[in-house]
This record gives C-alpha cells, sequence and structure tokens, in this order.
C-alpha cells in the first residue's frame, strides 16, 4: 500500500513540474512574443508556423528521447551541425530578449519600484547564478 502511494506521488510531483516547466515555456514564448519577433528579425515572417511547429516537435521528440534514454549514433561533425544550429538559435533568442527586456523599467515604474531597479535587476541575475549552480553541481539531485 505504502508503495501504491509512493508512485502516486511520484506521478503527481512529475506531472505537476511538468506543468510548471511548460507553463513557464509558454509564457516565455507568448507573453514575450519571442517567436513572432525571432521571425521579424530574421525576415522570414512567413514561416511563423514553421518556427511554432519546429518548437513543439523539438519540445515532444528531446522530452520523449530524455525520458525513453535513447541514445543516438551520429557522425563526429554531427556535433558540429548541431552547434551551429544551436548557436544560430540562442543568439536570435538573445537578440529578440534584448527588444523585449525594455519591460523591466516600464513594470517597475508602473508598480511604483524606479527607486528599486537596480535591486530588481541584482536579485534576478544572483537567483540565476544561484539556481545555475545548484543544477551544475547537483546539489538537489
Amino acid at each position: 500500500m505504502i508503495e501504491w502511494a509512493a508512485s502516486l506521488a511520484l506521478i503527481f510531483i512529475g506531472l505537476a513540474g511538468g506543468i510548471a516547466v511548460g507553463s513557464g515555456m509558454v509564457a516565455f514564448l507568448v507573453v514575450l512574443d519571442i517567436i513572432p519577433r525571432l521571425a521579424q528579425i530574421s525576415r522570414s515572417y512567413g514561416h511563423i508556423r514553421l518556427y511554432e511547429a519546429a518548437v513543439i516537435v523539438g519540445a515532444l521528440f528531446f522530452t520523449v528521447t530524455d525520458f525513453f534514454e535513447w541514445t543516438y549514433r551520429l557522425f563526429p561533425m554531427s556535433a558540429a551541425v548541431y552547434g551551429l544550429l544551436a548557436g544560430c538559435f540562442v543568439g536570435m533568442l538573445a537578440a529578440a530578449l534584448t527588444e523585449v527586456i525594455n519591460v523591466l523599467p516600464i513594470i517597475a515604474k508602473r508598480i511604483g519600484m524606479e527607486s528599486y531597479m537596480i535591486w530588481l535587476l541584482m536579485a534576478m541575475i544572483f537567483g540565476k547564478v544561484f539556481g545555475s549552480f545548484i543544477d551544475w553541481l547537483g546539489i538537489l539531485g
């Protein structure tokens, strides 16, 4: 009976975590208009449906790959091709983010935290660094 309850708890925690991460990704992509902005920067707005499909298929594919622990035997240069494509995506994502980051001063002004803007930015930076260290060092699991 205890094993059954533990399995049920693990299922609940896994689904809750997946929903939280998925919601965060969707909020990031939708609220900040990341995909339309990437399409605008690359002057390929006609292919926006292809971008959206690529994000969905990529997320599903790599989720299944991670879940089932699949491995792939690829040629050695595939790492370079993957690195090039991943670098292009991250670069374009960074370019899109720099244009929407101006939301922070506007939000700070609206909620009356203009004088605390540096603290807001530092909290975000240190939170990211601290979270990255926890993840890299494997402290929580």
